[in-house]
């Protein structure tokens, strides 16, 4: 049976981050992956300055493919009479990306480091034991130090540690699609209507990747197309063009979890928490969060990798995560309330600084 320091279930970004952290920190690092490496999932694939910057730290922004990424220099939103506001972000602005290009780049990285990535290789059971864990899975057993739980939203790990918190509240879901087009701007844009927004990402030199999320209840039939004819504005944009993907759903999107940390167990990415995608933010929360965990744990597991060793990882995700639930809440009111929304964007339309302090201010 191989041991190692520490095994992360989840081989998208934000497990592949913390990985790429261990390995430079000196653990001896496996990645478990139930998929084929890249997995692709739906996925805003926005980078804002902060999500920008740690890949460059993790060493995997210059192994990106350049035809599969676009820079954007601000976010524009658009509203149903065609006013809207736009704002630039801190230098050096953001990165649209293709998720299966991402982690291709980040996955050549973390091989590079020494990291063993297996495909194909589902936890089915994992057990406590006095040294760490003996993790079951579909290529056979391994032990490790320490588990990391970077499944995705529904997190089976999560609801295997007891770490499961029940979330009330209107569901929201996702369903997003790529186009074969060059992209008309350099901002993403954000289109808004009546209980559902449009999301566009530049996503290549010539993709564009376009996202609706809408709440539960939604009148009609819900499918890319029909929502799609809810913004006249951007199907005309995109009308004639090429598919470049198929449309991928996910939701619903609010999670919560008890905790973040326990004996010689963690969570991050999309695992620890979530609350909605509408402020393009999930990405970059997932690097900040992973990264502080990486480099944490060299520490913990001198200390028996206990809870409270992890502890201060707990704290940097909560400063990380209020900040970015508190403005992911604001922009949901606004959202469910068109009414109050429609002259305040207006508003930031022709005070564009204000914008842009308040872009700096929030945006991890």
């Amino acid at each position: 049976m191989s041991a190692w320091d520490v095994a992360v279930v989840g081989g998208g970004p934000a497990g592949l981050a913390v990985a790429l952290t261990t390995a430079k920190r000196g653990l001896n690092t496996v990645v478990l992956e139930r998929a084929a490496v890249p997995p692709d999932k739906a996925c805003g694939e926005g980078l804002m300055p902060s999500g920008v910057a740690a890949l460059e730290r993790f060493g995997a922004l210059a192994l990106l493919d350049r035809r599969e990424c676009a820079p954007f220099v601000g976010i524009r939103y658009v509203q149903e009479d065609g006013s809207g506001a736009e704002g630039r972000l801190p230098a050096p602005g953001g990165l649209g990306v293709r998720r299966v290009a991402l982690v291709t780049a980040m996955a050549a990285r973390a091989r590079a480091l020494g990291v063993e990535l297996r495909e194909h290789c589902a936890v089915v059971g994992q057990r406590r034991t006095v040294e760490g864990w003996e993790v079951e899975t579909a290529a056979g057993p391994l032990r490790a130090r320490m588990l990391v739980a970077a499944d995705g939203l529904a997190s089976p790990l999560r609801r295997a540690e007891g770490l499961e918190l029940e979330v009330t509240g209107p569901r929201r879901f996702g369903l997003r699609r790529h186009f074969r087009m060059k992209p008309w701007a350099p901002f993403v844009e954000v289109h808004l209507s009546d209980g559902v927004e449009a999301y566009v990402t530049p996503a290549g030199e010539e993709r564009v990747g376009v996202a609706f999320l809408w709440t539960d209840g939604l009148p009609g039939r819900i499918g890319f197309d029909s929502l799609l004819t809810r913004f006249p504005s951007l199907a005309e944009r995109v009308v004639g063009a090429e598919p470049d993907s198929k449309a991928r759903g996910a939701g619903p999107l609010a999670r919560a979890a008890r905790a973040r940390v326990a004996d010689r167990f963690a969570l991050v990415g999309d695992a620890a928490g979530y609350v909605d995608a509408v402020t393009g933010e999930g990405l970059s929360l997932a690097f900040t969060c992973a990264e502080a965990l990486g480099n944490l744990l060299p520490d913990a597991l001198a200390k028996g990798g206990t809870r409270e060793s992890l502890l201060p990882y707990e704290r940097v995700f909560q400063r990380a995560f209020r900040k970015y639930a508190w403005l992911t809440g604001a922009m949901l009111m606004l959202a469910r309330r068109p009414a109050l929304r429609r002259p305040l964007v207006r508003w930031l339309g022709t005070n564009p600084r204000v914008f842009e302090r308040i872009l700096a201010h929030a945006i991890v």
